[in-house]
């Protein structure tokens, strides 16, 4: 057993060397945005008795308990948590996903281990070390949340139920990654595998929580329905972190029994070979990059489809929130948006869609430095083909695709919310597709770092991260007028229900243009690094 854990301290302090900045930096910025969130409702509601109006109502509209889960309790601090909430558990999950697959899956697929396990590393070393050091990070990221909620006058208990909020998205996210990592070869694979369990739990738990009777006990199959009975400020269940910690344990037992039943650089399900003679279409760039992307489109799609019904599907319940004064004051406060109520709850989700468009643009855009990394760039460049047409083949498919994905979800958000507003398919699909400008400099930025800053072109996921919470909270954090329009999805207009932001849009799609170019002639003077 000892022998099979030779050298985790070294991989650990090797793993914290290369993620020390970003892993400082994102426990940072989850302490700052929960303490500003809790900070900005106290300036709203100064007692509870103002707060409690708008609490009352809002605990009974199922559309917010799909999003955002119960409130935890008719307070100002239980209002300046019910985002939190949610943030704070998916926080933790993508944080521990990114580091346990960082240093597992990825270090195998690149070939680093190989050279890594030439020393004396036990078998389990790697997989101990970055589970480590993803229950550190989460850990930091917990207590500094904790200890910022405390500064601004919330209630300490309450506050510590919010960094067990961010403690179990985290420890079971690190087990079912850990897991993840046996199973295939390659690092989207293993994503692909962790984020489909991430996507189960959040649905299954969005569906419990609008359910009825006994099917409200569904919310304890999902994770993320564990992290929500943590109810800060409400209920302050602290013991929900037991099961999180059970469940790490089964996992990475789980995950061990597999490390011992695979080879080095392989999975435990094997790789399905290729026919002996490749399609005509593979001849093209584009046919290459569209081969490489199309299992990953079909899996976006299908969970477009779904979240665009089950979106349009909430349409009654938002319009019967037009009855209660005091809750669409509350969903105004929060939203930022304009027009009747159920224009203000889709117009807040067609954004929430458009990013996660914008994700699927950024991650199809990354496979360009998975590739350059692997080497198999090289081998195609080695062909006639030319950088532009390989890079623009990538380029295409990620803009194509999250057009057609915001098209998915606007035609099924409208075919279910037809049939219980005044809003179809006329309106909510050309809202959905009228978010894309946004999204395309998303992924033109994505391009900028492939070609400028190749090894940096992770950041992009940090710059989606910071339009995100700018878009979330920036409102209700009172930030200046010059950082909420840093966010592309800050000049898109107000529809459905308004107008949109034609200077805006066209403004965005030249901006696209201009910023992927650049990235794409600065791709073409710099070296391939592998």
């Amino acid at each position: 057993m000892r022998d099979s854990l030779a050298g985790t301290g070294q991989l650990l302090r090797l793993a914290w060397r290369r993620d020390r900045w970003i892993i400082v930096a994102a426990a940072l910025l989850m302490a700052a945005l929960a303490a500003g969130s809790m900070q900005a409702t106290f300036d709203l509601y100064p007692s509870d008795a103002e707060a409690a109006a708008g609490a009352e109502a809002l605990t009974a509209n199922p559309s917010f308990a799909a999003l955002y889960g119960p409130l935890p309790s008719a307070t100002a601090a239980g209002i300046g948590v019910v985002k939190t909430i949610l943030m704070g558990s998916l926080f933790g999950a993508f944080l521990a996903f990114a580091i346990v697959r960082r240093h597992t899956r990825t270090e195998e697929e690149e070939g680093r281990f190989e050279l890594v396990a030439a020393g004396v590393v036990g078998r389990r070393a790697p997989l101990v070390a970055a589970v480590l050091l993803a229950v550190l990070a989460v850990v930091a990221s917990a207590a500094l949340s904790t200890l910022g909620l405390v500064a601004v006058g919330a209630d300490a208990t309450g506050s510590m139920a919010l960094g067990v909020v961010i403690l179990v998205g985290g420890l079971v996210m690190a087990g079912v990654t850990a897991v993840a990592a046996q199973l295939t070869s390659t690092t989207r694979g293993a994503g692909g595998i962790a984020l489909a369990v991430l996507g189960i739990a959040f649905i299954v738990r969005a569906a419990a929580d609008t359910a009825t009777g006994s099917g409200q006990d569904l919310v304890w199959l999902s994770f993320l329905g564990w992290a929500e009975k943590a109810s800060p400020y409400g209920q302050n269940r602290l013991w929900v972190l037991l099961p999180a910690v059970a469940a790490l344990v089964v996992l990475l037992v789980a995950a061990d029994v597999l490390l011992h039943r695979r080879d080095l650089g392989a999975g435990l399900w094997a790789a399905r070979p290729g026919p002996a003679r490749a399609n005509a279409r593979l001849s093209s760039p584009l046919g290459l990059a569209w081969r490489l992307q199309r299992g990953s489109l079909l899996g976006w799609t299908i969970g477009y489809a779904v979240l665009g019904l089950v979106v349009g599907s909430l349409a009654k319940s938002v319009a019967s929130a037009a009855d209660s004064p005091a809750i669409e004051d509350m969903l105004r406060k929060m939203s930022g948006g304009g027009g009747s109520i159920v224009d203000v709850f889709f117009g807040t989700e067609l954004r929430f869609i458009a990013v996660g468009a914008a994700a699927y643009g950024i991650t199809t855009a990354l496979r360009l430095r998975a590739e350059e990394s692997a080497g198999r760039a090289e081998v195609v460049l080695a062909t006639p083909v030319s950088r532009w047409s390989w890079l623009a083949s990538h380029a295409v498919i990620a803009t194509l695709g999250s057009i057609w994905l915001l098209a998915v979800a606007g035609l099924g958000a409208g075919l279910s919310a037809g049939a219980a507003s005044d809003r179809g398919v006329g309106d909510l699909l050309p809202a959905a597709l009228a978010t894309w400008p946004a999204v395309a400099v998303c992924v033109a930025l994505t391009v900028l770092l492939f070609g400028l800053l190749p090894r940096l072109s992770a950041a992009a996921w940090a710059l989606l991260a910071f339009f995100v919470l700018v878009g979330e909270f920036g409102a209700i954090l009172s930030l200046p007028d010059w950082a909420l329009k840093a966010s592309p999805f800050d000049h898109l207009g107000t529809l459905p229900g308004g107008d949109a932001n034609a200077a805006g849009l066209v403004g965005l799609l030249v901006l696209a243009v201009v910023v992927a170019a650049t990235g794409a002639a600065a791709f073409r003077r710099r070296d391939l690094t592998t």
